[in-house]
C-alpha cells in the first residue's frame, strides 16, 4: 500500500507553462511565455559566468548584494526587501503563512492561475471576484470579502489580459479592506507600463502594514531561467517570510546576475522601448482584424477569435503552430475563445501579423 498525500492534494490543478513546440517544420518562435525577445542583460550574463568560481561555497543566505542593488535603484529600505526563487515563491509562501484551513483568498476571474493553486496548497479556499470588460473591478473584489478572507491576490498589470488598475483604484481597494487582510500586489510586468496613472504599489507598501508588492527578473530583465524575484513588504511580513523560506533559496549566480541586471540601465531602456514599439505595432495591425480583446500595457496581447468553425481560437492556434509560431491557448483561464501572444522578436511579430491576416481572410 503506497503512502497517501494529504487530503485534497490530488485535487489541486497542475500549473502548465507555455509550450515551446510547433507542429510544422518551420523555424520555431516561442511566443507563449512572455519572455524578453532581446535576451538577457549583458551585465547579468557576465556576472553569471563569473559566478562559476564560487561553485564549492554556499551562497549568501541574506542576498546582500541583490538587496542593495534593488534598494539603490528604487530608494528603498533594504531591510524590507525580500528575494525569492521567482515571484512565485512569494505567492506560495504568503499563502502558507497567512491562510489557515478554510480561510479564503480572493483573486479576479482572469487572474494568474498560480493564485488558486497556492491557496489550495495551503488548505485555503480560492474565491473568484468577477471582472468587468477583462479588467479587475474594485467593487467586485470588495463584495467578495467575507469574515474568512485573509488574502487578496491582484496581478497589476494582469496576466493574461494585460489590463491594469490605476493608482487611485488600488488605494480605494486597500481602503476597503480590513487591516487583517493581506493585499498582495503582483507587479511582474510593472516595468513595461507607460501610463501616468499607474503605480506598482511601492508607496502603498511604505504606508501600510498589510500590503506587499512582488516583482520578477524573468520578464524585463530576461532572467527567467535562473528564477529571481523580489518583494517589498512590511517588517511583519518580512519576518514571516524568513521563517518559512528555505535557508538558501537563491544561488550565488542568481544573486550576482540579478544585482548586475538591476544596474543595467541601457538594457532596461532598450527592452522597454522595444516592447512599446512592437506592442503598438501588434495592437494596431491585429486590431484591424478585430482580434485584440483588451488594451494591454504589458509585453503580451490577448486575442479573441470568433466562435466560428475554421476561424476559432483552436483553429488559429493550429494554423500558427504549423508555421512555427507558438502562442498560449487560454482555455485553462476560462477564455476558450482567446489566445495570448507574447511580444516577440521583430521578425516573429511580422510573421504573426501576416499569418493571422491570411487566416482571417482565407
Amino acid at each position: 500500500m503506497a503512502p497517501k498525500p494529504r487530503a485534497g492534494i490530488l485535487d489541486i490543478p497542475i500549473y502548465k507553462g507555455g509550450d515551446a513546440k510547433a507542429t510544422g517544420g518551420a523555424r520555431v518562435f516561442k511566443l507563449s511565455s512572455n519572455e524578453n525577445p532581446l535576451g538577457a542583460s549583458p551585465l547579468a550574463r557576465e556576472a553569471y559566468e563569473a559566478a562559476v568560481e564560487t561553485l564549492p561555497t554556499y551562497p549568501d543566505g541574506h542576498w546582500t548584494k541583490l538587496r542593495q542593488a534593488i534598494a539603490s535603484r528604487y530608494g528603498l529600505d533594504p531591510e524590507r526587501i525580500l528575494c525569492g526563487c521567482g515571484s512565485d515563491e512569494f505567492l506560495f509562501t504568503f499563502a502558507r503563512g497567512y491562510l489557515n484551513s478554510g480561510d479564503e483568498a480572493i483573486y479576479t476571474r482572469y487572474g494568474f492561475s498560480i493564485y488558486p493553486i497556492a491557496t489550495l496548497q495551503a488548505g485555503g479556499v480560492p474565491v473568484i471576484a468577477e471582472e468587468t470588460d477583462l479588467r479587475a473591478d474594485v467593487d467586485c473584489i470588495l463584495a467578495a470579502v467575507t469574515p474568512k478572507t485573509r488574502i487578496v491576490f491582484l496581478a497589476n498589470p494582469n496576466n493574461p489580459t494585460g489590463t491594469y488598475l490605476t493608482s487611485a483604484e488600488l488605494r480605494r481597494l486597500h481602503a476597503g479592506l480590513r487591516p487583517d487582510i493581506l493585499l498582495v500586489l503582483d507587479a511582474a510586468y510593472a516595468e513595461f507600463v507607460k501610463r501616468n496613472d499607474y503605480s506598482a504599489g511601492i508607496e502603498l507598501v511604505a504606508e501600510s502594514e498589510n500590503v506587499v508588492m512582488t516583482r520578477t527578473f524573468s520578464k524585463i530583465y530576461g532572467l527567467a531561467a535562473i528564477r529571481i524575484g523580489w518583494a517589498y513588504a512590511p517588517q511583519s511580513v518580512v519576518d514571516t517570510f524568513h521563517r518559512l523560506r528555505p535557508p538558501f533559496n537563491l544561488s550565488h549566480a542568481a544573486i550576482m546576475a540579478g544585482a548586475a541586471a538591476m544596474a543595467d540601465e541601457k538594457f532596461l531602456t532598450d527592452s522597454v522601448d522595444f516592447n512599446a514599439r512592437e506592442l503598438d505595432r501588434l495592437t494596431r495591425e491585429l486590431g484591424k482584424l478585430g482580434l485584440v480583446a483588451a488594451d494591454s500595457v504589458a509585453n503580451f496581447i490577448l486575442l479573441r477569435f470568433p466562435n466560428t468553425p475554421g476561424k476559432n481560437a483552436q483553429d488559429a492556434d493550429a494554423y500558427l503552430r504549423a508555421r512555427g509560431l507558438v502562442v498560449r491557448a487560454m482555455g485553462s483561464y476560462c477564455l476558450p475563445d482567446c489566445l495570448r501572444l507574447s511580444v516577440g522578436p521583430e521578425e516573429a511579430n511580422g510573421l504573426v501579423i501576416a499569418a493571422l491576416t491570411e487566416f482571417m481572410q482565407a
